[in-house]
């Protein structure tokens, strides 16, 4: 009998050894992250293998998964301890070994294995653990499976039949990268900086880009988990600058930033100057429309207006669906819409055929840029971002707040805001033109300007983004107007960055 996890336990005691321990909070709405020995420890790791192995037989899923870790000091032990949690409830276990997360993803595919549980903190800091799931390629679990594998978890529900066997897949990433590579080359030598963090996406992404035709510019791609300069982001500023230099300073046709395990892409423009992933989004949407006629694309409710004002997306029949911001919800969303793409401003990008296989990866990213510039061989990347109409975005900023209380404060702010449109109170000084409340909530004022508050899915945060069409100054009144109604929260506190 596996003992019931507890919520706290205290490093360096007996009980911290010989007991799992699990905090509740760690199961988010459609991944699990934990801060490492705070939050959970191996025993808690391995109550989590034992609870997904039980939820699989639950499912009526074939008990077969892939497992992979990404670069971090201390996730290889944690998959062990999941894989052994995994065969105690009769699964058979691919280990593809030291993986970006789309190559597990990749590998139910290229090894026929319906699940999947890939561990990484993605692109948390050091400290952190997770793992990403799925039981039905290409998604991943979302609210109801998160549910029911908590409540398994924390109530050790555990259906041990053991018969569970372990199979290592050696030099797994060639296949993936053979995958990714079997093309023609581009036509046009690009030069491209490859900025990993020193994360995961370091031992794959130059090669990657090289066989594809470019010439590439490493920066930060030597493995190193203590992250030296920079958290592997490409959300955050301070990676984004760092590319920024590297492009300035080798003249290169565009900067490439890959996040900790390999399944988001940031842009840097010829210029130096960071698109932010939303932009990038409508680049790419509108290069592929022009391919496809009246393709049908998905975007996060963080996302830019212009997927639905650009005229030239307009002009080729371009149909857009907001959706709720998260890995598996737009990848969910994506998959039932049979959409072409999908593109959420965090830089998860989600490619169905013939681009992907539906599921977010980076590289494949990072070659659709290439390939949009290969099929514009008179323009630069920042000519392809300053065709698009003028707008000023924020980036994505998240205040903390924790995560017992995250949910019941964007709850209290959607709740203001609706009870303000019906009012007819106005926002930054116009009326509200439209609320979207799918996730969070976004609102829109007569202007077109925007502001969107909702609470993080995987950290103790809440999430800011403004964007107007009109000015700088129209932006910073939307984010002002925003952050008014969340300062009358006492338990919104500091922004990791701020416009």
């Amino acid at each position: 009998m596996f003992p019931k996890p507890k919520a706290v336990l205290a490093p360096n005691t007996y009980a911290f050894e010989s007991e799992p321990m699990v905090k509740p909070t760690g199961f988010r709405e459609y991944d699990a992250r934990w801060l490492f020995n705070k939050e959970i420890n191996l025993m808690g790791v391995q109550a989590l293998g034992q609870g997904l192995g039980t939820l699989i037989s639950e499912l009526g899923v074939r008990q077969e998964i892939v497992t992979g870790h990404d670069f971090r000091g201390y996730s290889a032990s944690i998959k062990y301890a999941l894989i052994s949690g995994l065969m105690a409830a009769g699964c058979k276990v691919h280990d593809i070994g030291l993986a970006v997360t789309p190559m597990a993803y990749f590998a139910q595919f290229d090894l026929d294995v319906p699940c999947v549980a890939m561990v990484t903190a993605s692109h948390n800091d050091n400290g952190w653990t997770g793992v990403k799931m799925g039981a039905n390629r290409p998604l991943t679990f979302g609210p109801d499976e998160m549910a029911r594998l908590k409540e398994i978890v924390l109530n050790a529900e555990f259906k041990t039949t053991g018969g569970g066997f372990y199979q290592f897949h050696e030099n797994f990433p060639a296949r993936y990268i053979a995958d990714l590579t079997r093309r023609p080359k581009l036509k046009r030598r690009l030069k491209v900086v490859a900025a990993c963090g020193n994360g995961t996406a370091g031992a794959f992404a130059p090669q990657v880009l090289e066989a594809i035709g470019c010439e590439v510019i490493p920066l930060d791609t030597e493995l190193d988990h203590t992250f030296p300069k920079y958290n592997p982001n490409p959300e955050d500023m301070e990676m984004l600058h760092a590319i920024r230099d590297a492009v300035l300073a080798h003249k290169a046709d565009v900067g490439l930033g890959f996040d900790g395990d390999g399944d988001r892409c940031g842009v840097v423009d010829n210029t130096g100057e960071e698109i932010f992933a939303d932009k990038v989004g409508v680049m790419l949407a509108r290069d592929m429309s022009a391919i496809h006629k009246d393709a049908q694309f998905v975007v996060d409710v963080k996302s830019t207006g212009l997927f639905v004002t650009d005229p030239v997306l307009q002009a080729q029949g371009a149909q857009v669906d907001y959706w709720k911001t998260g890995h598996s919800y737009m990848k969910r969303r994506t998959h039932e819409l049979a959409a072409l793409a999908g593109f959420e401003k965090s830089g998860h990008f989600f490619f169905n055929a013939p681009f992907g296989r539906g599921y977010d990866d980076g590289l494949v990213s990072a070659i659709a840029i290439c390939d949009m510039l290969d099929r514009a061989p008179e323009k630069s990347m920042a000519d392809l971002k300053d065709a698009l109409p003028k707008t000023w975005s924020s980036p994505t900023m998240s205040p903390h707040c924790p995560d017992e209380v995250k949910y019941s404060v964007a709850a209290a702010v959607v709740k203001h805001f609706e009870i303000l449109q019906k009012s007819g109170g106005t926002v930054a000084g116009q009326p509200i033109r439209d609320l979207v409340t799918v996730n969070g909530v976004r609102v829109t004022v007569e202007d077109g300007s925007w502001g969107l508050v909702r609470a993080s899915s995987n950290k103790p945060e809440l999430v800011v983004v403004v964007e107007s069409p009109v000015s700088e100054q129209r932006m910073r009144d939307m984010f002002e107007a925003m952050d008014a109604v969340l300062r009358t929260h006492p338990e919104v506190g500091a922004y990791n960055q701020k416009i």
